[in-house]
């Protein structure tokens, strides 16, 4: 039995798929109090659905790809059931976790985002960083700026650890200017793709279910 908060089809916003047409699973709980969580909603409300269940509500949107995220999804043990059961459909499974519990219960097929936090979310020194050497190539590594201090720190870290995968820079919205995050990351030649929260710039910032 896994408690959803939301499930969903929107364009994926965000990570190097921008732009997809994809399913939302938003499963509900999360360990992580972040300073600019913009899906507080998802710490305590949802249904409880079976994985069968689950599975019936994503084919009902004809999407071949699909997010699990949160909350934090891997706080509940029935996520890995649920995702073996998504590839065994032929989905195309995508997993976005905080970083703070360990990944290497995950599928290999699942493509794992992994959001490394930085000091301005308050809560890096939850990060269990022994996950960046459970990473595929066909994973990646986020993390969300608040400023400059994060910047450095996340340009830091990375110095630090050779990574297969894909490094994403997202600066919190209305927080971090883009312009000022694209010059630090053009001044340093960081090889980082810069992202920003699409579905808030289509829809808005509070608009949830998208």
């Amino acid at each position: 039995m896994l408690k959803i908060n939301e499930i969903y089809a929107s364009i994926q916003g965000e990570s190097s798929h921008t732009g997809l047409p994809c399913v939302f699973i938003r499963l509900t709980g999360c360990n992580l109090r972040c300073s600019w969580c913009d899906t507080a909603y998802a710490f305590y409300e949802g249904n409880d659905l079976t994985i069968e269940e689950t599975l019936q509500k994503v084919e009902t949107f004809g999407l071949g790809l699909v997010e699990i995220t949160g909350g934090e999804p891997l706080l509940q043990e029935d996520v890995y059931p649920l995702m073996e059961a998504l590839l065994k459909k032929g989905y195309r499974v995508m997993l976005e976790t905080g970083g703070a519990l360990p990944i290497d219960k995950v599928p290999e097929k699942v493509i794992k985002i992994l959001d490394v936090k930085c000091p301005g979310s308050g809560e890096e020194k939850k990060n269990h960083l022994e996950n960046l050497k459970l990473l595929s190539p066909h994973d990646e590594v986020k993390f969300v700026l608040l400023d400059r201090t994060d910047y450095e720190w996340s340009r830091d870290l990375l110095q630090k650890h050779d990574l297969p995968t894909q490094v994403l820079f997202s600066p919190v919205y209305d927080k971090l200017n883009l312009k000022d995050l694209v010059q630090w990351i053009l001044e340093d030649r960081l090889p980082v793709r810069l992202q920003t929260q699409l579905h808030k710039v289509i829809w808005s910032k509070d608009t949830i279910g998208v």
